[in-house]
């Protein structure tokens, strides 16, 4: 075994346990630095993913409209709606990449229970859509909207879900009925009677207090249009995202019908913000960290070189090479750093299998009013990249105390005490 490894670097390893005490408290340094970098940068990539699935879960990984729509105004509901939706959504289907395809309608208005009246910002969606929605959509009362071919499902008695805030406003249960009202794609006022079948909450007090959900057809019934105001598209893999959205623009998008295809991460204003924000916060305590690495590295590796200095004089009176001893350092420099950073990822990932075991609830974001559970991803990537930058670090800070060392004249180096 002890012929694999090279005479230089079993010399470093011996020469790092000269003094044990230093070299452990350098190596506690390190494996905090590295502990606390992939720690945090954990962290947020797992903020950056839960953004990520509640962006996608919302609008899909493609988001398909009228050219302007997401920026503009219409003057009345559906009058920038997409039409063949169906045809639209049958030619997705048919590429391997799309899982689901969801037509939705986006409207306002008022919602009345007979007494008293509050807006409203209304979607018309298919049921299958509560499937993809998972923990970004809580329903507290009731069920969510019954597909057509539930036994349940009575074709004179059009539902509606409710958000809390809203129903609470109202005072309205389950199975109470209430007066939709809204103006239709003409320009004219129509209203429909609809049932409660369900109470759910988002999470956002600001939808709360206004958004709420019918069938498709009853939102096309009540708006006197067949059109869809967007169609989301749901992919297997992200990955393909850019992919798609080019065969989108050169195969579906025609001159009687252009399409404005947006990506997840366009249409992701908060994942955006958060990101951006948390990647100078994170490198500016990755930069502090290095710093605090780099300080304790050169005043430890300066002590060393002074102790030693007798015998850097009796190697470069032997012949020694000035390179050749400053490079002994930096092994030693270098092999503190690697084992530091192996102590810091075995940390972190005990870490983040301690915190998938408790599960710890952070307190709600700014805007919302659900905790969410605390997790870190441990990340292979920000490992490595972690471990070359105190690598480096280290490696630096070696030359530097050793480079002064080894300057000096060998006979005030043999005499130095």
């Amino acid at each position: 075994m002890k012929r694999l490894i090279p005479h230089s670097l079993r010399l470093a390893w011996r020469n790092i346990w000269r003094n044990q005490r230093r070299s452990l408290l350098s190596l506690l340094v390190i494996a905090i630095a590295i502990f606390a970098i992939t720690a945090i940068a954990g962290f947020g990539l797992s903020t950056y993913e839960s953004l990520e699935q509640a962006a996608i879960r919302t609008n899909g990984e493609l988001l398909l409209s009228r050219p302007g729509y997401l920026k503009e105004q219409e003057e009345t509901p559906l009058a920038d709606g997409l039409t063949d939706s169906q045809q639209l959504t049958a030619q997705l289907l048919s590429r391997d990449e799309v899982k689901q395809v969801e037509p939705k309608v986006l409207f306002s208005g008022l919602i009345s229970n007979g007494q008293k009246s509050a807006i409203y910002l209304g979607q018309g969606v298919t049921p299958s859509l509560f499937d993809l929605q998972g923990p970004m959509l809580t329903v507290s009362q009731g069920h969510a909207l019954l597909p057509s071919s539930s036994p349940r499902f009575k074709t004179d008695e059009p539902e509606i879900m409710l958000a809390t805030d809203l129903a609470q406003s109202l005072k309205l249960t389950i199975g109470d009925w209430v007066t939709l009202m809204s103006t239709t794609s003409s320009g004219a006022l129509n209203a429909l009677d609809v049932k409660v079948c369900g109470i759910f909450s988002t999470g956002v007090p600001e939808l709360d207090k206004r958004q709420l959900f019918v069938a498709l057809d009853t939102a096309q019934s009540l708006l006197q249009s067949q059109r869809v105001s967007t169609l989301s598209v749901y992919l297997q893999r992200s990955q393909y995202t850019g992919g798609m959205s080019q065969w989108v623009h050169q195969q579906l998008s025609t001159a009687q019908q252009p399409l404005e295809v947006t990506p997840w991460y366009e249409s992701a204003f908060f994942y955006q913000k958060v990101r951006s924000l948390y990647d100078r916060i994170f490198g500016v305590i990755g930069v502090i960290l290095a710093l605090v690495v780099f300080a304790a590295l050169f005043n430890t590796l300066t002590m060393s070189v002074t102790e030693r200095t007798t015998e850097i004089g009796t190697l470069a009176a032997m012949g020694a090479w000035p390179r050749e001893i400053i490079g002994g350092f930096m092994r030693e420099a270098g092999l503190l750093s690697l084992l530091g950073a192996l102590v810091g990822g075995v940390a972190t990932a005990l870490l983040c299998l301690s915190l998938l075991q408790l599960n710890i609830q952070m307190p709600p974001p700014p805007g919302r009013t659900q905790g969410y559970p605390l997790t870190i991803l441990f990340s292979i990537d920000v490992w490595l990249a972690s471990s070359l930058l105190v690598l480096l670090v280290c490696v630096l800070a070696a030359w530097l105390a050793a480079r002064n060392g080894v300057n000096k004249p060998i006979t005030e180096a043999l005499t130095y005490v």
